[in-house]
């Protein structure tokens, strides 16, 4: 059967209303969860093949953040799915109102790379929190872990309710999205291709979630602590060697504290990753060559401060601190997603907000500073996704919030509760009584204006 027989069939599935019912629902969450612990040290070996990462960090960035959400979806489903009564306005009075949480219907969700389990499998949850039908779309440039997957949802699912779609994005998803109207579609991945998708969707008029990228800014003030800056930046940005969207892009330092900075991220990044990081159990490898010669291009030997190492064979860039960047030079221009790391300095507030300017609406924003005036002036001047004081990365595990970008850096929201809003459609419902109709109402209007603007205010 194609694709699009495949998908033909799904909506037949999700118009029987099986997947509407909350035992139905809760039972596929438990299923999923009881999957995923039995393959962990699977997925764990996949993710090692595919990107060298050790299971600690598969638990922590990829697994156990999918564990979590489940467990939030499992433990408050009910409450979720239940309709939220609101207040009713003086005109519509003695009604009731309330808001009903409706599934969208077929949905699809396409997969990056950089996280393949854990940016896949977590809008999932939300989709099927939400009572769809899904399209599951993983990158094919993580293939260990795509095999993986493929296995775990075709043993467990059936593909008229949750589809496992392979091959190339650039083949594969316009195929399905040209020739079947899905009800939503969410995307992870490049400004570039979200745009693809945009354009796609429209044409359809299928709502979207985008979670994209962009050069997210990290300011370190003067008065920040700089030892606790340098290992709260290291630890994130060279994370899955740096391959993550909201890994800090590009640090803005103090001047007075620039030279302080790169001293500490050298140890920092020596203590955290040993000498020869291309050894260590902690440090992971570019996911592939066309990766790989995109970032080595970004290295310019006069400009590094630190590391700028770099083995294609293995796939290894050692983690880099660049400095005396020019802000024109392609660096500063695109997103590096690697472990390039450029310092550059500030001396005033207004200097620094320029420079951030010139990439808009980043995904994420990050200060380190000690004070509270600094922290709210920054966090009110600069238009960002989602972000961190004194820290970088970590708010995208907390699912109590909404974790997305905006215009560039993407559209909607996810985690938590926020997942199953972006699966659900917001219906709105007014009950009104038949034992009270005025005939204020009703025509002829005639001499009721006064009335009128007294009720309508």
């Amino acid at each position: 059967m194609d694709h699009i027989q495949q998908l033909e069939t799904m909506r037949l599935f999700f118009n029987s209303g099986i997947t509407m019912e909350y035992s139905f629902r809760k039972q596929q969450l438990q299923k999923l969860k009881r999957i995923i612990l039995a393959h962990e040290n699977e997925l764990y070996e996949a993710l090692n093949a595919d990107l060298k990462k050790s299971p600690e960090e598969s638990w922590v960035t990829e697994v156990g953040m999918v564990i979590a959400e489940l467990n939030a979806a499992i433990s408050n489903l009910e409450k979720w799915m239940k309709p939220q009564r609101v207040a009713t306005n003086l005109l519509n009075l003695p009604s009731s109102s309330r808001i009903i949480n409706e599934p969208l219907g077929v949905v699809m969700i396409i997969g990056p790379w950089n996280y393949p389990f854990q940016l896949l499998f977590n809008p999932l949850i939300g989709a099927i929190a939400a009572g769809n039908c899904v399209v599951l779309k993983p990158s094919e440039f993580a293939p260990a872990t795509e095999r993986l997957m493929k296995k775990m949802i075709e043993e467990n699912f059936n593909s008229e309710y949750i589809l496992f779609a392979e091959g190339e994005g650039h083949v594969v998803v316009p195929e399905l999205m040209n020739n079947f109207t899905f009800d939503h579609v969410f995307y992870t991945g490049s400004t570039t291709v979200g745009k693809l998708i945009y354009k796609m969707a429209a044409e359809r008029l299928v709502p979207v979630t985008l979670e994209l990228g962009g050069k997210s800014p990290c300011v370190v003030e003067g008065d920040a602590d700089i030892a606790v800056a340098a290992k709260r930046i290291a630890v994130t940005k060279f994370s899955n060697a740096g391959q993550m969207c909201v890994a800090p892009d590009y640090v803005l330092v103090h001047e007075s504290k620039k030279q302080e900075l790169i001293d500490e991220l050298q140890k920092t990044i020596k203590r955290f990753f040993t000498e020869k990081p291309e050894d260590d159990y902690n440090y992971g490898k570019i996911i592939n060559e066309k990766q790989f010669d995109r970032l080595t291009a970004y290295l310019r030997p006069e400009q590094v401060a630190f590391g700028g190492r770099i083995n294609k064979e293995k796939l290894f860039i050692e983690p880099t601190i660049l400095k005396n960047v020019s802000p024109d030079s392609a660096v500063m221009k695109d997103e590096i997603f690697g472990p390039i790391l450029p310092v550059l300095s500030f001396s005033t507030k207004e200097e620094a907000l320029k420079m951030i300017e010139r990439n808009k609406n980043p995904l994420a924003f990050y200060v380190y500073t000690s004070s509270r005036e600094k922290e709210k002036d920054w966090l009110k001047s600069v238009a960002f996704g989602g972000g961190c004081v004194n820290n970088c990365s970590w708010h995208l595990t907390n699912h109590h919030l909404p974790f997305g970008g905006r215009g560039f850096s993407g559209t909607g929201a996810y985690h938590g509760k926020f997942s199953f809003d972006a699966f659900s459609h917001k219906k709105a419902v007014m009950k009104t009584p038949t034992w009270f109709d005025p005939a204020v109402k009703y025509p002829p209007f005639k001499g009721k204006l006064k009335l009128f603007k007294m009720v309508i205010k």
